[in-house]
């Protein structure tokens, strides 16, 4: 009888200790909901912050499509907030998609993806932009990560470095990520160039302070280098654009001073580079 004695004062209980789990279970939830609430504000926050230039999500921001800017977060060496991964986001990101969407058939979102460089979240997104690649330091574990990315078909597009320190800290990390393969000067005859558009006359893309300086290059970046690696079938895992500044001209294409020709080819590169990304 000792036994049941328990099981029987829950029986007799079970009407009002039902209602006050359900009670404390509803409690817990909010609590729960608020912590997870409040940890993603934060979040943003905290990525709008390393962000140098963020706009407001239009409507169509939650649409489902074919294909998403997804932008690499990385460590520099500064850290996080003093790093570069965030330079021209998400302004940049959110006007080059809008040229992707009139310019081919592409199903594009209208707003850019977060892809932490420590998050296996990069293997679910084909395309990736990094920005201010001279001032990246990959870690081993990273350096793994991002190999893998690439073997498993991923794509790597790096923009917005200029001269032979920048180069020189990028391919400390890039040797750290492929180092049995070497980067390759991409010649005018490339598939890659001729994706949408035929690319075979190019120019140095350079950024805003052009509007200052009347130069079109930075440090001793004088002339524009279109590099890439290869992987061992012949496709390109990632494109290197040294010495220009794509993103800049994506984020500036609507200032009334920046140089139609320059955000032209600006928007056509990297549209070329996405349509090669995913047939190759």
């Amino acid at each position: 009888m000792a036994m049941r004695l328990p099981t029987l004062i829950l029986a007799g209980l079970t009407p009002r200790y039902r209602r006050a789990r359900k009670a404390g279970l509803l409690a817990l939830l909010l609590a729960l909901w608020g912590t997870l609430d409040a940890f993603q504000r934060r979040g943003f926050r905290d990525l709008e912050y390393e962000m140098q230039n963020p706009t407001q999500d239009p409507p169509d921001a939650g649409e489902k499509t074919e294909w998403a800017f997804a932008r690499l977060r990385y460590r520099s060496i500064g850290g996080y907030r003093r790093g570069s991964w965030g330079t021209d986001a998400n302004k940049a990101d959110r006007q080059f998609v809008q040229g992707v969407r009139r310019l081919t058939r592409i199903h594009t979102r209208s707003v850019e993806q977060v892809i932490d460089i420590d998050s296996d979240e990069i293997y679910r997104w084909p395309w990736i932009y990094a920005v201010e690649v001279g001032h990246w330091q990959l870690n081993d574990r990273q350096a793994r990560r991002l190999r893998t990315y690439l073997d498993r078909g991923g794509f790597l597009m790096v923009d917005d470095f200029h001269g032979t320190y920048e180069w020189a800290v990028f391919d400390a990390s890039l040797r750290r990520v492929l180092p049995d393969r070497p980067v390759v000067e991409l010649e005018n005859t490339d598939s890659i160039f001729h994706a949408i558009f035929d690319l075979e006359q190019r120019f140095q893309v350079p950024g805003r302070q052009f509007l200052r300086s009347g130069r079109t290059y930075e440090s001793d970046g004088v002339e524009a280098r279109w590099r890439a690696v290869f992987d061992d079938k012949g496709r390109i895992q990632v494109a290197i654009c040294h010495n220009m500044d794509l993103g800049d001209a994506w984020e500036w294409a609507d200032h009334p001073q920046y140089p139609e020709h320059y955000a032209g080819l600006a928007y056509r590169i990297g549209i070329n580079y996405i349509v090669y990304a995913m047939t190759h």
